[in-house]
């Protein structure tokens, strides 16, 4: 349906401003990009913004025209006179710039250099089929062009080097002896629209410019459909958006409601079905992930006398959706409004792509019914097959759906109303923010949303994250690392990122919410009697990959331990002793400490028991002797400590490995 070839040459719109239409009075100038994304809540206006800038070239010819009547600002509509006493009123102004191919169309009919500038301004008022364009020529290097293009010779060039075509046209027609080539010179420009060099140019970019598609979170693909019905409908010019979009799925498809309904034979028929079948399957699972196991059929089959009209005679197309791990169709009606939606508007866009050509797309809030990774992959099919081809303006008020790789891309849209105290409320109408700023909460709230989600996936964690208990963990693990690789051993490879997590029940909601930076993520857990049954079910759950999940006791010979066994009583104790100052008779000694809660095994329990019985002693502090040690790297003996430097070497060749 699509390929991946770069934007070719047209119109590019970068700048709309929208005036006295519905709930704009005026939305200031406002910038557009390759893909814009409208941002605001609910009754901000956003809509209005499409509908406005739809008319400029719609694809439906039905809504070329503004109505005043029903249009205008109603609170102002009975001063329309009044506010607009030279003619009708301005509804939009936009700005197109015109790359290489625009400008040699448009030297091709009037001279290289007939541009005074590659920027055209395109406006549209009330009551106007029609659009008003301002072009810059130069006249004078048209005539010029004109006088070397047609070989005018240097005598009579001189006679007719004058500064407008009109006044060209002019001089020839006085000229008694004009030459030939001067009078086909004339004879070219009187084709042109009006004899106009500034209609001529218009005609030329409005021949390039392109149309604009509106297709709103509503518009879906009809799943059944009565052929002769239909047919009726497409010959009256009566087709109703659902019948529409299953009218452009046949064109799709390179087949009609009368060929179907004509086949001769049951093989020519199941084809043409099938070919269409495979063909938008692939192009809409290719772009959808929230299940891979679907496949669109079609059926066509005779109406049944029970079902309700038009659907119980004639013939009837089907449209159902497979799902091939439980081997069984449902009607393409009862499949979720997001897949509906999504499915509708890639046949939609498909067949205007073909038929018009280049098309500005304007999506009214796409993400409505789609899940937030739904909503991903929407941004993704933006990025990797329309922008390479066409502009998109889009609304929402979904986080999910704010491009955070390209924020700059966002305007906000919404409705102001000035509140002063004393007087009546001033309504400003719908603004629409040319940079990603406003002073209301909720307009901002689907960005904050967004950009606060983005920093959630990339503060904390790399590509690569090993989680552990708590900050103090981090220190242990970096002041080994750093010890072991001074003396030439094994040390922990910098790819990991170290993040405290708290403990083996917030893993689970650690991964739950970066899972989807699809990380590489492993957890070092302390291990304590009653913590057995959650250790297992993390390791059974599949959420880490086997072997991820490891446990402090791994690396120490006791039934329970913490990363502070990993040091050993007697290194641990020296750390306690020298971040509380604790010396004499206060200082910790191994093999007396008291035994801890529960005749705890673990160190740390035991240490808080034993700080507990110091008088002058602070109240223990897991982080204090972690920070103490990085402050004294030098405490680290590789000899005193042996035992110490094997435990985390083991531990970090092991962590080392899940790497490959």
């Amino acid at each position: 349906m699509f390929d991946n070839k770069p934007l070719e040459a047209d119109l590019k719109l970068v700048k709309a401003h929208i005036t006295n239409f519905r709930s704009v009075l005026d939305t200031g100038e406002f910038t557009l990009s390759g893909v814009t994304c409208l941002v605001g809540k609910n009754e901000s206006g956003k809509t209005t913004v499409l509908h406005a800038l739809e008319r400029i070239n719609p694809i439906d010819p039905s809504k070329k025209t503004f109505d005043k009547d029903l249009e205008y600002p109603r609170g102002y509509l009975a001063e329309y006179e009044a506010r607009h006493p030279s003619g009708d009123a301005t509804v939009i102004t936009t700005t197109w710039t015109l790359d290489s191919e625009d400008v040699a169309a448009i030297e091709t009919e009037l001279g290289e250099g007939c541009l005074r500038t590659h920027d055209v301004v395109v406006y549209k008022k009330y009551g106007e089929e029609g659009t008003t364009w301002t072009v810059s020529l130069d006249e004078s290097q048209i005539v010029a062009s004109m006088l070397t293009r047609f070989g005018i010779k240097a005598a009579e060039k001189k006679q007719l080097s004058v500064t407008t075509v009109r006044d060209f046209v002019t001089k020839v027609a006085a000229l008694e002896d004009a030459s030939t080539e001067a009078k086909a010179a004339a004879a070219e420009i009187a084709k042109f629209r009006k004899g106009s060099a500034h209609c001529k140019a218009i005609d030329v970019l409005h021949e390039r410019m392109p149309q604009f598609l509106y297709f709103s979170s509503y518009d879906r693909m009809d799943g059944r459909v009565q052929l002769e019905a239909l047919e009726t409908a497409r010959a009256n010019k009566t087709l109703n958006a659902g019948q529409q979009i299953f009218q452009d799925f046949l064109d799709f498809a390179g087949t009609s409601a009368q060929e179907l309904q004509s086949a001769t034979t049951f093989e020519k028929l199941k084809a043409k079905v099938e070919a269409a079948s495979i063909s938008i399957s692939k192009q809409v699972f290719a772009y959808w992930s929230q299940n891979k196991n679907l496949k669109v059929e079609f059926t066509l089959e005779a109406g049944r006398s029970g079902d309700p009209a038009p659907f119980n005679s004639g013939h009837v197309m089907h449209t159902r959706i497979r799902n091939k791990l439980h081997d069984m169709t449902v009607p393409f009606d009862d499949r979720s409004a997001g897949f509906t939606w999504f499915f509708s508007f890639l046949v939609k866009f498909s067949q205007v792509q073909k038929r018009q050509g280049n098309v500005i797309i304007l999506l009214d809030e796409p993400g409505l019914n789609l899940h937030a990774k739904a909503q991903s992959d929407l941004l993704r099919y933006f990025k990797e097959k329309l922008e390479l081809k066409h502009q998109v303006i889009y609304t929402t008020h979904s986080p999910f759906m704010v491009p955070t790789d390209n924020i700059m891309s966002v305007r906000t849209v919404e409705d102001v109303v000035v509140y002063r105290q004393g007087e009546e409320p001033e309504v400003l109408g719908t603004k629409v923010g040319d940079e990603v700023l406003s002073t209301d909460r909720d307009t901002l709230f689907p960005l904050q949303g967004a950009l606060g989600y983005e920093l959630s996936q990339s503060l904390f964690v790399g590509e690569h994250t090993l989680l552990v208990e708590g900050p103090s963990d981090v220190l242990y693990l970096q002041a080994f690392s750093n010890a072991l690789k001074a003396i030439g051993r094994k040390h922990l490879d910098p790819r990991w990122t170290l993040c405290p997590a708290g403990g083996v029940d917030k893993v689970w909601a650690f991964v739950s919410l970066f899972g989807g930076n699809k990380l590489h993520v492993a957890a070092l857990i302390d291990y304590a009697t009653g913590q057995k049954n959650n250790v297992e079910k993390l390791r059974k759950s599949q959420l880490l990959r086997d072997g991820h999940v490891l446990l402090a006791i791994d690396f120490c010979s006791q039934a329970e331990a913490d990363t502070e066994d990993l040091l050993g009583e007697e290194l641990f104790l020296e750390l306690v002793n020298g971040a509380y100052s604790l010396a004499g008779s206060q200082k910790l000694v191994a093999g007396s400490l008291p035994a801890g809660p529960g005749a705890n095994l673990r160190v740390v329990p035991k240490v808080e028991a034993a700080m507990k019985l110091v008088p002058s002693a602070k109240e223990f502090d897991h982080f204090q002797q972690a920070s103490w040690l990085i402050q004294n790297p030098k405490a680290l003996d590789a000899t005193r400590h042996a035992a110490a430097f094997d435990r985390f070497e083991q531990l970090f060749l092991t962590l080392n490995k899940l790497l490959t």
